[in-house]
């Protein structure tokens, strides 16, 4: 059995993180750390200048970040939030 090393074992490329709460503090820390390993990622909250100058900061950083603004408290949100996410990012 061959050793991996701990970035082969967390490598995300080809997936796609859907973070909720992702404009700020750990939700935007989260994105960076899956970011770096690969993810491409989609930020909500409920705030879009707040997503945009985030996605902005991880799109500096190199990472595809994107975002959506939408309230997870509403399920027709939480269910446009999904599909958009699906729709441009894929699975």
């Amino acid at each position: 059995m061959t050793p991996r090393s701990t970035q082969q074992l967390f490598d995300l490329k080809g997936k796609t993180a859907l973070i909720t709460g992702g404009s700020r503090g750990l939700g935007l820390q989260m994105a960076h750390a899956l970011g770096e390993a690969g993810a491409k990622i989609m930020l909500s909250s409920r705030k879009a200048e707040d997503l945009e100058q985030a996605a902005a900061e991880l799109q500096a950083a190199g990472i595809d970040a994107r975002w959506i603004a939408a309230d997870c408290s509403k399920e027709e949100d939480t269910r446009r939030l999904a599909d958009e996410t699906l729709e441009r990012m894929g699975a």
